[in-house]
């Protein structure tokens, strides 16, 4: 059986177009709401920010997750795999170093 799709007329500012860079996921939840703040941590800089929260519902938060599972298979497909540090499986440490030896002149 196949299914029917609607299709969603969907509408973005130019200002929502550009992005929010974010490079940490902070994850909460309630028994009702999923809490997905997106935090951008910069070198030197002493407090991280909040650039933006999305809050979902269970049943949102479940295809979002499903969502990526599918788009990061189709990605890895193309592109190979995506490789996480050893031992780390899961679970990415915090990224504190930013991936460098740190700053130079």
């Amino acid at each position: 059986m196949s299914e029917k799709t609607n299709p969603i007329n969907i509408e973005i500012s130019d200002e929502i177009a550009q992005g929010i860079y974010s490079n940490l996921a902070v994850i909460t939840h309630s028994t009702s709401e999923f809490i997905v703040d997106f935090v951008r941590i910069m070198p030197g800089i002493p407090k991280a920010q909040v650039k933006t929260r999305v809050i979902l519902t269970p049943d949102h938060a479940k295809r979002l997750l499903l969502a990526l599972q599918d788009n990061i298979k189709k990605f890895e497909a193309n592109n190979g795999a995506i490789k996480l540090p050893e031992g780390t499986e899961g679970m990415p440490p915090f990224p504190i170093n930013f991936g460098g030896k740190g700053g130079e002149a």
